[in-house]
């Protein structure tokens, strides 16, 4: 009896996180022009950093897969909207890392695919990054 591939799968951001985001940005806005007192310094900084959260939110809608697998290889996102085919062959190592710091830990799944690194965290795959690593590792042909 003959193996049967491996389905595609793909993981992507909760789509919480970006209208987070934006709400975030809009709160700020709302916060600066409250507290405003005629002080341009703080209205423009305000300004450029809800700007920088929408923008940020904008890739989550854009792009919201971050990562897909099948049994050729895998795509990750790559720049602000790009992405990238990475064959199983380019792929060297999946790990997971976990790090401590400033009394929280997280865990990233980290893709080396020797010229490139490929980082990603529970927020990126709206998934446990070690549950990823294992559905990578069950994908990849044996």
């Amino acid at each position: 009896m003959c193996a049967q591939p491996a389905p595609a799968r793909q993981w992507r951001v909760s789509p919480a996180l970006p209208a987070l985001k934006l709400t975030g940005a809009v709160a700020l806005l709302a916060l600066a022009l409250l507290l405003d007192g005629g002080d341009r310094i703080q209205l423009t900084l305000a300004v450029v950093v809800a700007a920088a959260l929408a923008g940020w939110a904008a890739r989550d809608l854009v792009v919201p897969v971050r990562l897909a697998v099948d049994p050729e290889g895998v795509t990750v996102v790559q720049g602000f909207a790009g992405r990238r085919r990475l064959p199983w062959a380019a792929v060297e190592k999946v790990t997971v890392e976990r790090r401590a710091r400033l009394g929280l830990s997280g865990e990233l799944l980290e893709i080396d695919a020797g010229e490139s690194l490929h980082l990603f965290g529970r927020h990126d795959l709206g998934a446990d990054p070690a549950e990823v690593a294992e559905a990578l590792h069950e994908a990849r042909p044996r």
